[in-house]
């Protein structure tokens, strides 16, 4: 069984982190368009950890696992695979302890997020797919001496994501229930892990795209499956496989998770943009596309949480989405 954080050793994390990171807000849900989607009585919250260092909250884990390497090991610079996110968390963290990043991306990888790797310092090497971008990361690491900072599993990467569960439960003590995103993993392990341990009855429910649901057939078999078909617009939730300690935790803290199509991801990225007045990724979009969708009537008057995970995407793209946005309808309409 994966080894959760104790509340004592997240404090701890949270202090060696708190100078390089921003404590994102938790706010009541501002817009008019959401609350009349909802099932009586609803009270929604959101984290900006969109908001955070280089727009998500993979920043925290980057941070952490750089910390944790010796000087000698730190020196010889770290390396990564990403088509974005976590890239760009691992530049910024090589940077800020004064070492070098090679990060390994998918030649589909959206070119703003490729910029924003190199604006941050790293040097990008692009892949054809896959399984030839997960060989060059070995080889990088093997070669070089860089350490391979994993973009969801470990208990450093569980650590400081379980973080964000600890601001969230401290500041909203009240809270019935969080709803995250998924992905590999590595968010909802380590908010599921505080949130549970700081508040055993709060339920919290995981949201992944019907086109990479690897969580859920991993809970559904037992085991993390080892090879996930990824199909989606959220790109940053299409983990290619599922490891033992995030699913681990997953299998023991989380309640259920449930699955959104693009359409509806979509449409909340409108929605966002109307109620908040903030550009996202179709990520953040999930939380809400499940809470006015699948979650909306076991969540009837509950004070919800939701995580405003990340923020990186240019404007071509959110242009693009925006156009295809359609006014989201609540599941009994």
């Amino acid at each position: 069984m994966s080894t959760a954080p104790t509340i004592v050793e997240l404090d701890q994390a949270l202090a060696r982190l708190k100078p390089y990171i921003v404590a994102t807000p938790l706010v009541p849900w501002p817009g008019p368009e959401l609350p009349g989607l909802l099932a009586k009585g609803t009270d929604v919250r959101i984290k900006l950890e969109l908001f955070q260092v280089t727009g998500s909250f993979k920043a925290r884990g980057a941070l952490n696992v750089t910390m944790s390497l010796d000087d000698q090991t730190r020196a010889r610079g770290l390396t990564a695979i990403s088509a974005g996110n976590h890239a760009i968390a691992v530049a910024h963290a090589a940077r800020t302890f004064g070492t070098t990043a090679k990060v390994v991306m998918p030649k589909t990888a959206n070119a703003f997020r490729v910029g924003q790797c190199k604006r941050y310092g790293a040097e990008v090497v692009l892949a054809e797919n896959v399984a030839e971008a997960f060989r060059l990361v070995e080889e990088i690491a093997a070669k070089e001496g860089r350490t391979f900072v994993h973009p969801f599993e470990g208990p450093r990467t569980s650590e400081a994501t379980a973080t964000i569960g600890l601001e969230m439960l401290r500041a909203a003590p009240d809270a019935d229930a969080i709803i995250v995103p998924v992905g590999g993993g590595g968010l909802i392990s380590g908010i599921a892990a505080a949130a549970k341990q700081l508040k055993p009855s709060i339920r919290v429910y995981g949201v992944e795209p019907e086109g990479a649901r690897g969580m859920s057939d991993s809970l559904a078999v037992g085991a993390p499956v080892k090879g996930v078909k990824v199909q989606t617009v959220a790109d940053s939730l299409g983990a290619p496989l599922h490891l033992p300690h995030s699913f681990g935790l997953v299998q023991r803290f989380v309640d259920e998770i449930v699955t959104v199509s693009d359409d509806a991801m979509i449409d909340c990225v409108g929605l966002i943009f109307r109620d908040l007045k903030l550009a996202v990724e179709p990520a953040p979009a999930a939380g809400v596309a499940a809470l006015i969708g699948p979650l909306r009537d076991q969540l009837k008057g509950a004070r919800v949480l939701l995580i405003g995970c990340g923020a990186n995407i240019d404007a071509v793209s959110f242009a693009g989405m925006l156009g295809r946005a359609r006014a989201p309808v609540a599941a009994d309409q």
